[in-house]
């Protein structure tokens, strides 16, 4: 009997211990802008109902307060008020910073607390722990949200000073836009504008000289530099470089700074052929990335969600969400065939959301209507309200080993998205499965 009793209580600690297993690779995926309308305009573009994307049907589903340092969230002012989100927003910055470390800054800050002092990142953390790291995003790669999680410094604007404390990290993966020889459809500028990378950089990266330590072993590391379409799709399968930086031959954003009309309905306007899609840079970065036998930890953004916000344009906006939203379903097949969901965590949620996107007819009273459903492959009913980022809750999804620990954040209730966590738990969540 006492045999039996032990046998029973060696398999419950086992079980237990299964469950509460850490996850071998952890990937958060931030749409940067998206609040819950975008994501439920590009679904009624995409499936004619609101729900189609498969993180929408997670497990782990919360609302998100995004607010900066000295910021607060409160539900009862912002349904009272319909003009109360436009006040005491985050940057993207501010957020990211959040989102990596669990500290709340100013705005503008990359990586530093409000005293303006370096504060660890996840991926630092990761690094400490054996795995491969890396930042895949649509937008400039010394931007806002990867520069939170891999740089540190006391303005987002030093994109030249961001972008070679990035490559001077231990990450093995950076990928983004910048490209300094082309203009926003790919056509070759005039003169060399490096703005987001600086010229010595981009300088010793097109010369495969640009290194730094990435494992740790006291050897220098070099940098294989991607650029044409057809090379980030062939990084997707066979042997991968120990490092890649992909900069795809675009300035600010793969798609949504395209020519022709920005006004025009989603898909309107052909896309840039020459430039890899959001889902083709992370099927290649992960070939890199899972050579790591302990694993991997990677934030990836939709980057021009954003863009698209700020500027009011619906058509690019749900192309920008669509493609995030498909780069999400890239990864849960990737999931699925590479170890299943015991062995990876994977967030989805945005930074912030921009142009308080609602549907027609709302406005001060307070009323806020809903989006028209008008049919798949159609433009929903649509309407913007700001032109900057708002204080509104965003949606969090995830699902996988350690998820559940985001039921142990504080959780707040909101009277219309209901149950809400912070955007610091994000890095929480991620930290103890780091652990």
């Amino acid at each position: 009997m006492l045999k039996s009793r032990l046998l029973a209580v060696v398999i419950l600690l086992t079980l237990a211990s299964l469950a509460c297993a850490a996850p071998k690779n952890i990937i958060v995926m931030i749409a940067d802008g998206c609040g819950f309308s975008q994501i439920e305009a590009a679904s009624l573009y995409q499936f004619g109902r609101p729900d189609g994307w498969a993180y929408q049907q997670f497990p782990v589903k919360y609302a998100m307060s995004t607010f900066p340092n000295g910021g607060s969230y409160d539900p009862a002012v912002i349904w009272s008020d319909f003009l109360a989100c436009k006040q005491g927003a985050t940057d993207s910055a501010a957020a990211a910073t959040a989102l990596a470390t669990g500290v709340k800054t100013y705005n503008g800050a990359i990586g530093v607390g409000p005293d303006k002092q370096p504060v660890k990142n996840v991926l630092e953390r990761a690094e400490e722990v054996g795995k491969a790291t890396g930042v895949i995003t649509t937008v400039p790669f010394s931007h806002a949200t990867p520069a939170g999680f891999l740089a540190h410094n006391e303005g987002r604007g030093n994109y030249c000073e961001i972008a070679n404390s990035m490559l001077c990290s231990r990450a093995e993966v950076v990928m983004g836009a910048g490209n300094p020889f082309y203009d926003n459809s790919s056509k070759l500028r005039p003169e060399p504008k490096y703005e987001f990378v600086g010229e010595p950089e981009w300088t010793a990266l097109k010369a495969g000289t640009l290194a730094s330590d990435a494992d740790g072993d006291g050897q220098l590391d070099t940098w294989k530099l991607l650029q044409a379409r057809a090379d980030f799709q062939a990084l997707a399968t066979g042997e991968a470089p120990h490092r890649v930086c992909g900069i795809p031959m675009v300035a600010s954003t793969l798609q949504e700074g395209r020519g022709g009309d920005v006004k025009a309905d989603a898909y309107a306007v052909p896309f840039n052929e020459n430039v890899p899609t959001l889902a083709e840079m992370v099927m290649g970065a992960f070939n890199v990335l899972d050579a790591d036998p302990d694993g991997f930890t990677v934030m990836i953004e939709g980057g021009a969600v954003d863009f698209a916000g700020h500027s009011n344009l619906s058509g690019r906006s749900i192309e920008e969400e669509s493609d995030f939203s498909r780069t999400v379903e890239a990864v849960i097949a990737w999931i699925e065939k590479n170890g299943g969901w015991d062995q990876n965590l994977l967030i989805v949620t945005g930074d912030h959301e921009t142009g308080y996107l609602t549907g027609p007819g709302s406005g001060p009273g307070p009323n806020w209507a809903p989006l028209v459903n008008n049919g798949q492959g159609k433009m929903p009913g649509m309407q913007w309200n700001y032109g900057s980022h708002t204080n509104n809750l965003i949606a969090l999804f995830a699902r996988g080993a350690g998820s559940e620990a985001f039921a142990q954040s504080k959780i707040n209730q909101d009277p219309r998205r209901g149950a809400y966590v912070d955007n610091t738990d994000v890095a929480r969540v991620v930290f103890k499965a780091l652990k």
